[in-house]
């Protein structure tokens, strides 16, 4: 009985208790990441380079089915039949002309006194039922490929397949990273003018103060005041907007990620300038540090292994067979109570010509080099189009590296002026209306500044993907 209560004690407690611990094993999780943490944990979790990976491995078995096709196949049958009517077969009349020849030597003649002779129509057919009721047989056979021109390009061109697919996951590894750099660099520079936009609130709110104070004493109109708060509440409604945008770009980069929703993601890194102006002096590239170049260098290869596939099918086909099997006839089901087994076995070779099979050959020969022709000018255009993009990339990046440094004398000065048109303005030196210029002013000098802060970072991050550096 005191068990009992005991019992019934402690399952009120995990009861009552229950919702705080699933709220406790529920509690989302706060995890810190740099950029490089960022990409990497990306790689490892996005189900666009699992697929990439898994695309290696499938290669990796059909490679297996194209090697089975040079190895021995090997089979065996049993089988056991059980003839209800045993098969007729006809055969001609072997016995009768026997007796008629017989007949005919003796000059035996027919009941109207005339000599027997061999029928007009012949002897006609006699049927005659082959085999047992039961049979049964069981063997096993062998077929071995000696040269099949197809299956040795098979063969050949599995390596070449294999790295294709390594380089496709390549290819997707390099996007993941681009896209998870510029999405975290994208939340970095807006958590910095979160920053900015934050010190506009507390030169407002400093400002709102004052301009009561000085209303309160009688040096200023309640206007005044309002104006104050109306900018005050314009900038907190920006610093909203703002926010809502990061926590938007939050979590798309949780998505790119494939990182929980519901857990807290930090971004550690900052954006300065002299970040963005690292290593801008090596511009130096080559077109083979490209994934997706090469990708389609190994493209070029196995469509070379295509044509050549397609024009050696016009080759003999050569094969070694054999087969063993042992077979047995009862009238009963006996054949596991001895009796005899009859044995057969086998070997051969076959050489298959292939002699016309409507220009097909000719025709898949000539599509394989017209798909290689364009394989080549693909990657006459991609060398092109790397050339296009580092060039285009150098130039935003030193384009806004010298934005940078005017945006940002510019913000500097901008806030000196509304420091110094404040200080007016609380000396009754100065307007509102300068105050809320100065402001205005400042506001868009922050805005260019991060604005050019991100285009450099951006196309930074471009840069090193067109020149196969990311």
């Amino acid at each position: 009985m005191t068990y009992n209560i005991k019992f019934f004690i402690c399952t009120l407690f995990l009861f009552a208790n229950f919702p705080m611990m699933s709220t406790l094993a529920q509690t989302p999780s706060v995890q810190h990441f740099s950029v490089e943490q960022a990409v990497d944990y990306a790689l490892k979790n996005s189900a666009t380079v699992k697929n990439a990976l898994l695309d290696i491995k499938i290669q990796k078995e059909v490679n297996r089915g194209v090697t089975s096709a040079a190895l021995p196949n090997i089979s065996s049958n049993v089988s056991v039949s059980r003839y209800f009517d045993v098969p007729t077969q006809v055969i001609p009349d072997f016995i009768s002309p026997f007796t008629y020849q017989v007949l005919i030597d003796q000059g035996v003649k027919d009941g109207n006194g005339n000599t027997i002779t061999f029928p007009e129509g012949g002897f006609g057919s006699l049927p005659f039922q082959f085999g047992s009721n039961w049979q049964a047989s069981g063997g096993i056979d062998l077929t071995q490929l000696l040269f099949d021109g197809q299956v040795f390009v098979g063969l050949q061109a599995r390596n070449t397949a294999m790295r294709f697919a390594g380089k496709k996951a390549e290819v997707t590894q390099v996007e993941i990273k681009a896209n998870v750099e510029k999405i975290y660099y994208q939340l970095v520079v807006g958590n910095q003018q979160m920053s900015s936009i934050d010190a506009n609130i507390l030169r407002f709110e400093k400002l709102l103060n004052d301009t009561r104070k000085i209303y309160e004493n009688g040096f200023a109109e309640k206007l005044d005041v309002d104006k104050v708060s109306v900018q005050l509440n314009n900038l907190i409604t920006e610093k909203i907007k703002v926010q809502n945008g990061l926590n938007a770009g939050m979590a798309g980069l949780k998505f790119l990620m494939n990182f929980p929703q519901k857990d807290s993601l930090v971004l550690t890194d900052v954006v300065t300038e002299d970040s963005v102006k690292e290593g801008l002096l090596d511009t130096a590239y080559q077109y083979q540090d490209r994934k997706d170049y090469q990708l389609l260098k190994e493209a070029l290869r196995l469509n070379k292994y295509n044509i050549k596939r397609y024009q050696l099918s016009g080759l003999p086909t050569l094969a070694l067979f054999g087969s063993y099997s042992k077979n047995a006839q009862r009238n009963q089901f006996d054949f596991f109570d001895g009796g005899t087994w009859f044995t057969t076995n086998l070997v051969g070779l076959k050489l298959t010509f292939p002699l016309f099979r409507g220009f097909a050959r000719s025709a898949q020969v000539a599509e394989a080099k017209y798909e290689w022709q364009k394989q080549q000018n693909n990657l006459q255009q991609m060398e092109a189009s790397i050339d296009n993009d580092v060039k285009q990339a150098i130039l935003n990046i030193r384009s806004a590296v010298q934005t940078i440094d005017n945006q940002r004398k510019n913000m500097d000065l901008a806030e000196q002026v509304y420091n110094t048109t404040v200080l007016k303005y609380q000396q009754g030196l100065g307007s509102n209306q300068e105050i809320y210029t100065a402001q205005t002013e400042l506001k868009m000098a922050q805005n260019n500044y991060y604005s050019a802060l991100y285009d450099a970072i951006i196309a930074k991050v471009n840069y090193l993907k067109a020149a196969g550096k990311l």
